[in-house]
């Protein structure tokens, strides 16, 4: 793995995230006293995130917004080093995920997910010229679970391959991704590079209890394959063996959200500045266990003042693409 040289461009999901985080045991049916933040997030967003911030000096996203939190969105993905493309959606809110956290040691969470405007992002939306200066595309898995965004999804896949742009993608959810299902997912990301699956993905995907097994089956299918597995560090593939096996680095857990989207940033950032794959994968390591000693899912060096985003009218921008940050109001709805 050398330099490549070039922008790292994201597309993906941006929603608002409120996290709950609670120490005693939920209580049914009466009051359960947690300490709440709304704080902004999105797989997508957050891999740009942390991929500038573990310096790569041009991080780029396209995602779609609700008009209501567009600038507050925006606003934030400057503050934290991102060039922010956000389409806004004419009738769907900004996406918002419920993050419930165990306020114990493992600091496990769990989602509540309204995709509202994120995975209504549509081939319209697309554009190749979105590539030029680009060196790396990374797409979000959450992505593949919607056709509309789906669709989105292929064309830039399409795009970057004509112009011989490697492009990575994370799987996201175990959860989605048994909906979408298998070989729906598989057939869909036919030509990716770089393949960022969890543990309970890859084991998904392959149907192969080892991990080592799963890694190196899924290496058949995807030139480079990095398994996140959380506390137990990360695995890579390639050629058809292990390469790297990276153990995690200790850490005070308060917040597991957003720690793989975090390992994928710092991954991704690390590769494009050069670093070989093993290296790369114990940078992602690390910026996990930063990840999980911050509540939400960004980097904390950076991060904006909390509070939840405000009603607001994006003031129209041009539409021709442009890796400026940006706002741009859409005239007609994609279809869910």
């Amino acid at each position: 793995m050398t330099s490549r040289g070039g922008a790292l461009l994201v597309v993906g999901d941006i929603v608002t995230d409120i996290v709950a985080r609670h120490r005693t045991p939920l209580a049914p049916g009466t009051d359960t006293a947690a300490a709440i933040r709304t704080v902004p997030g999105g797989a997508g967003a957050n891999v740009a995130c942390w991929a500038a911030d573990w310096g790569c000096p041009d991080v780029r996203l396209l995602g779609r917004v609700g008009a209501e939190s567009a600038r507050w969105h925006e606003e934030a993905l400057t503050r934290a080093g991102v060039r922010p493309r956000l389409v806004v959606d004419p009738e769907a809110p900004t996406g918002t995920v419920i993050c419930v956290v165990d306020g114990g040691a493992g600091a496990e969470r769990t989602f509540l997910t309204d995709s509202g405007a994120a995975l209504r992002l549509s081939v319209s939306d697309w554009s190749p010229a979105l590539l030029e200066g680009v060196g790396w595309l990374h797409l979000s898995g959450y992505l593949f679970f919607a056709e509309p965004s789906r669709a989105a999804a292929g064309a830039a896949l399409a795009s970057a391959r004509a112009r011989g742009v490697p492009v990575s993608v994370d799987p996201a959810s175990a959860g989605f991704l048994t909906a979408l299902g298998v070989d729906r997912f598989l057939a869909a990301t036919d030509g990716v590079d770089v393949l960022l699956p969890s543990e309970d993905e890859a084991r998904l995907l392959t149907g192969a209890p080892d991990l080592a097994k799963a890694a190196t089956q899924l290496n058949r299918r995807y030139p480079t394959v990095v398994v996140k597995r959380g506390a137990a560090g990360a695995l890579a593939a390639q050629d058809g063996e292990v390469r790297a096996e990276t153990p995690a680095r200790s850490a005070t857990p308060h917040d597991t959200t957003g720690a793989g989207d975090a390992f994928t940033g710092a991954f991704l950032a690390s590769h494009l500045g050069g670093a070989g794959l093993g290296e790369a994968v114990a940078e992602g390591c690390g910026a996990g266990a930063r990840a999980v000693e911050v509540v939400g899912g960004r980097p904390e060096s950076r991060a904006p003042a909390e509070g939840a985003p405000t009603p607001s009218s994006p003031t129209p921008r041009s539409a021709a693409p442009s890796p400026s940050p940006s706002v741009l109001p859409r005239c007609s709805p994609s279809g869910r």
